[in-house]
């Protein structure tokens, strides 16, 4: 995997895992991102397959959602490994938004 990908996937992670072993954030916001990444990831794995064998192609606005709620982190891993969707500017333009909107919400619970 890129180590720029990994880094930034290790860096926010610690940090998830600082700021709720600090109290500052609920216990359950880990375990969320661990599903939603979990499901992103294997979502991206299934579209790089459908897209090699002619079959239905997951919507790109399902991966953005996948993002958005908190999957980011197995999206971009799943970008790097598989090398899927990682070229298509369109794609990457919008992924990166998710990823920023939903650490700006992250940060303002944080402000709370």
């Amino acid at each position: 995997m890129h180590p720029l990908a990994s880094a930034i996937v290790f860096v926010f992670a610690a940090f998830l895992a600082f700021a709720t072993m600090q109290g500052k954030l609920s216990s359950l916001l880990l375990p969320l991102y661990l599903v939603a990444s979990i499901i992103a990831f294997a979502v991206y794995a299934i579209d790089k397959s459908a897209a090699h064998n002619g079959r239905w192609r997951t919507r790109e606005s399902t991966l953005h959602l996948l993002a958005l709620i908190g999957g980011w982190p197995g999206a971009l891993i799943a970008q790097k490994v598989l090398r899927h969707k990682s070229k298509k500017q369109s794609f990457q333009v919008i992924y990166w938004i998710t990823v920023t909107v939903n650490c700006t919400v992250l940060v303002s619970l944080l402000m709370m």
